[in-house]
C-alpha cells in the first residue's frame, strides 16, 4: 500500500518530517491507514481522499467523545483540504484480535464495553448529530433488495416489502425519537483498542454517529459480524447494561433490541454483498452466514412478525446462510 503523495510534506509540516510510513489495515470505505514513527515516537496517519470521504465528521463526533471523557484517537495534526489526519496511536491490540490469543479476557473486556455504552446513553445525543429516524433506517435495509436479492437471482415484491418493514418499524422508530442518545453505528470488537497502561477502551470508525436508540450500539457489540458471540455472554452483557442505565422496562427494551438487530443484520448482508459485487471485496462472503444466524434469531422475536413474514414470503432457507457457505470468492 502506496502512501499518499502529499504525506510526507503534510508530515514535515507539522514535526513529523522524514518519519517512516508504514502500512496498516483499511477498512471497508476508501479511509486507508498508515503508522509513522520517527525517533521512537509513533503516530496513525489517516488518508481520507476528499471526493469519497469528509473528515469533517470524524473530528465533530471525536471532539464530543473526548468533552465526554471517552477515548478516541486524539487528532494531532489536519489538512481537510487533502483529507490527511494524523492521530494518536493505539497500538496493536484490537480487541477481536486480541480475544482470539487470549480468550479468557473476553468477560472483562466486553464489561468494559458494554459500561461505555451506559456512559455513553446517559446524555441526550449532541444537537449536531442527524436523527437515526425512519427515513434512514429504511434507506440502509433497502441495500438488502437493491444487491442482495439480485446477487442470488431472486425477485422481490419491493411494494410489499417496504410497506411491512414500515410497519414493523413505525412504533421503535417513535420511541427512538423520544430519547436519542449518540449512537456510534459500528460499536464491535474490530473497533475497540485495549489500550497501553489505559482501563479506558480506545474508540475507533465512529464518524458516521447518529441520535438515535441506545439499543443499537448493543447490537453492534453483541451480534458481531465478524466474531462469534455466545448468546450466554449476550444475555449477560444485555442484562448488565440494563442494571447500569436502570431500565425498567426490559420486556420493551429486548423487544427494541430485537428489532434494531434485525434492521442492523439485514443491512449487514446488503453491505457485504455490495462489498462483493460492486467494490471487488469478496472476503466479507464468509460472515454472511454468521449474520444470518444473528438475524434468524431476531426474527423470532413476536416483535417483528411482519418482517419474519416477509422473509418466509421471499426469501428460501436455501437463498440465507446455506447460500453462503459455498459460495466462490
Amino acid at each position: 500500500m502506496i502512501p499518499p503523495a502529499a504525506a510526507p510534506d503534510f508530515l514535515a509540516a507539522h514535526g513529523w518530517g522524514g518519519a517512516e510510513i508504514l502500512p496498516l489495515a483499511g477498512d471497508a470505505s476508501f479511509r486507508r491507514y498508515f503508522r509513522v514513527a520517527r525517533g521512537g515516537a509513533t503516530a496513525v496517519l489517516m488518508d481520507a481522499p476528499p471526493e469519497h470521504e469528509d473528515v469533517g465528521p470524524f473530528l465533530g463526533v471525536a471532539q464530543h467523545l473526548l468533552d465526554r471523557g471517552f477515548a478516541p484517537p486524539r487528532p494531532l495534526a489536519v489538512d481537510r483540504e487533502r483529507g490527511l489526519l494524523l492521530l494518536e496511536d493505539f497500538g496493536d491490540d484490537r480487541v477481536g484480535p486480541l480475544l482470539a490469543r487470549e480468550p479468557g479476557r473476553e468477560p472483562g473486556i466486553y464489561e468494559s464495553a458494554v459500561d461505555i455504552l451506559a456512559r455513553l446513553g446517559a446524555d441526550p445525543a449532541p444537537s449536531d448529530l442527524p436523527p437515526y429516524d425512519d427515513a434512514a433506517m429504511a434507506r440502509e435495509v433497502g441495500l438488502f433488495t437493491e444487491w442482495y436479492a439480485p446477487a442470488l437471482g431472486l425477485e422481490v415484491d419491493e411494494t410489499g416489502y417496504v410497506a411491512a418493514w414500515c410497519e414493523a418499524w413505525r412504533g421503535v422508530a417513535e420511541r427512538a425519537a423520544a430519547a436519542p442518545v449518540m449512537v456510534l453505528r459500528d460499536y464491535h470488537a474490530d473497533n475497540l483498542m485495549v489500550l497501553p497502561g489505559r482501563d479506558e477502551l480506545g474508540l475507533l470508525d465512529f464518524q458516521d454517529a447518529l441520535a438515535g436508540h441506545p439499543a443499537y450500539d448493543l447490537v453492534s457489540l453483541l451480534q458481531d459480524a465478524r466474531r462469534d458471540v455466545a448468546p450466554e455472554l449476550e444475555a449477560a452483557m444485555l442484562a448488565r447494561y440494563a442494571d447500569a442505565a436502570r431500565i425498567d422496562d426490559r420486556g420493551t427494551f429486548r423487544a427494541d433490541y430485537e428489532v434494531l438487530g434485525a434492521q442492523r443484520n439485514t443491512k449487514i448482508l446488503g453491505i457485504f454483498t455490495r462489498l462483493w459485487k460492486r467494490d471487488g471485496k469478496p472476503l466479507y462472503l464468509p460472515l454472511q452466514p454468521r449474520v444470518w444466524s444473528y438475524l434468524e434469531r431476531n426474527l423470532a422475536h413476536p416483535a417483528l412478525a411482519s418482517v419474519r413474514a416477509w422473509f418466509d414470503a421471499n426469501i428460501p432457507a436455501d437463498k440465507r446462510a446455506a447460500a453462503w457457505k459455498e459460495m466462490p470468492a
